[in-house]
């Protein structure tokens, strides 16, 4: 069983910054489709950032392009959200999600498929980022 434990949230004053960890452990696992949500007070989950490719292909909803990075290094199994220029409406829990191993090509398209199913993926428990004006 992989389990996924995220850290590095907290309080920070809007234009800061923060970098979410995302750490893998269990069986030897390899993803090539992982990312991050957030789920701010009293509204709906929704998707950050998606890993794919391996690492190589990165996509970000509108709201945080330019001003978020994914990454991933497989030696430490860790994958990273680097948050910076942070607002007040990034205040969130935010979780990462991993899809289960698959067969065939994952596209963004598939990837967002397979994120989005608690059957296809595995998923951490949270942490929380406020953000302060």
């Amino acid at each position: 069983q992989v389990q996924l434990v995220e850290s590095g949230g907290g309080s920070v004053q809007a234009g800061g910054s923060l970098r979410l960890s995302c750490a893998f452990s269990g069986n030897t696992y390899s993803s090539n489709c992982m990312g991050w949500f957030r789920q701010p007070p009293g509204k709906e989950r929704e998707g950050v950032a998606i890993l794919t490719a391996g690492g190589g292909r990165a996509y970000y909803a509108d709201s945080v392009k330019g001003r978020f990075t994914i990454s991933r290094d497989s030696a430490k199994n860790t994958m990273y959200l680097q948050m910076n220029i942070l607002k007040p409406e990034d205040t969130a829990m935010y979780y990462c999600a991993a899809a289960k191993p698959t067969i065939g090509f994952v596209t963004d398209t598939r990837c967002r498929s397979l994120l989005a199913e608690p059957a296809t993926r595995y998923w951490g428990q949270g942490t929380q980022v406020t953000v302060s004006s």
